[in-house]
């Protein structure tokens, strides 16, 4: 195994002695979970833009918005409203009918999901002024902790990104730099076997991904107090599995590639349905249900999903069993894979 100690050791050297890489792996996934976390972090709903269109009556339904916090009212004519809704200035039009002080016209795109909050936030204010009366005795239980909140959703999907970028760009992207300098011919020529050097590939990406995760979770904890509920050892088994999955898969898609462009190519026709539809941000839930299949298919969902019921929900080992084992054999065939297809030059 000189070999292969050796390739290993000289990854480890040549990353260490690349400022831009360790930034890009150990110092932007923090900037990331910083600034995601600062821009969504809880606190008070914000005021919802009502515009009022400025005619007979309107000064009665815009004292009865003002007297709700929950509303940020603007007063201006039939143009001048209607433009602030085009370009998103405001997400819903109040007309009032000259005719009959009593009727209400609501403006609004109803493919914003704000659109559709305001109208029925301003309809239940008016409504109420108008003299409503509710027949139900309603309670407002207010629920704010650890686990709930948008942060706790984007850690795990953060550490997913952070696993598929370091295992395609520094393995795959690696490996064909290696290959365009022209030191894949004369590793060739050493007494070294193919296994060798892409098991060192692999294995060189681990060192550092335990160390790059471990940094995310305690800065997640420390800055937005985000809790592990599930335990670490099954966190760090979905973790170790996930750097093997994508390592392999870095692995093939630069087996053969042998310019900048087109493993550059190659990764980003790999990542991107990934980075959009693997939720990473949002839910994969969001997409339509005859793409769900498509999408649940994807290396990354399977392992930010498991990521998510042991981060979230606590899950055991016999609940992401399945996930685990999916996500491993990802990894060991794309691997296998990539040995056959493997070529120096």
């Amino acid at each position: 195994m000189s070999p292969f100690r050796q390739l290993l050791l000289t990854r480890i050297r040549t990353f260490l002695r690349e400022p831009s890489a360790v930034f890009w792996v150990y110092a932007f996934p923090l900037v990331m979970v910083f600034s995601l976390g600062t821009a969504f972090r809880n606190e008070q709903v914000e005021q919802i833009a009502v515009d009022i269109q400025q005619v007979e009556h309107a000064d009665s339904v815009m004292r009865s918005l003002a007297d709700s916090r929950r509303f940020r009212i603007y007063v201006g004519s039939d143009q001048d409203t209607s433009r602030r809704l085009r370009i998103g200035r405001t997400e819903l039009i109040v007309q009032v009918a000259p005719e009959s002080p009593a009727e209400m016209n609501y403006i609004y795109d109803p493919t914003r999901p704000g659109s559709l909050l305001a109208r029925n936030a301003v309809d239940d204010v008016l409504q109420r002024a108008a003299g409503r009366e509710d027949v139900l005795t309603t309670v407002n239980t207010e629920v704010s902790q650890p686990g709930s909140r948008y942060i706790d959703f984007l850690v795990p999907g953060l550490i997913g990104m952070g696993l598929m970028g370091g295992g395609m760009w520094g393995v795959g992207f690696a490996t064909v730099d290696l290959r365009i300098r022209k030191l894949l011919k004369r590793f060739l020529a050493t007494p070294m076997k193919r296994t060798h050097f892409l098991s060192a590939m692999i294995t060189s990406r681990l060192v550092f991904t335990i160390p790059e995760v471990l940094i995310i979770l305690l800065f997640s904890k420390w800055f937005f107090g985000v809790q592990v509920q599930g335990n670490w050892f099954v966190l760090c088994l979905l973790i170790l599995g996930g750097a093997i999955q994508f390592s392999g898969i870095g692995l093939l898609v630069a087996s053969r590639a042998s310019t900048m462009e087109t493993v550059s190519g190659l990764m980003n026709a790999v990542m991107m349905p990934m980075w959009i539809a693997s939720g990473i941000f949002f839910s994969a839930d969001r997409f339509p249900d005859y793409v769900q299949p498509v999408i649940q298919l994807l290396p990354l969902t399977t392992l930010i999903n498991a990521l998510r019921l042991v981060m979230l929900e606590g899950a055991g080992l016999p609940q992401i069993a399945g996930s685990l084992a999916v996500i491993v054999s990802w990894g060991v065939l794309t691997f296998l894979l990539a040995l056959k297809l493997f070529r120096w030059q």
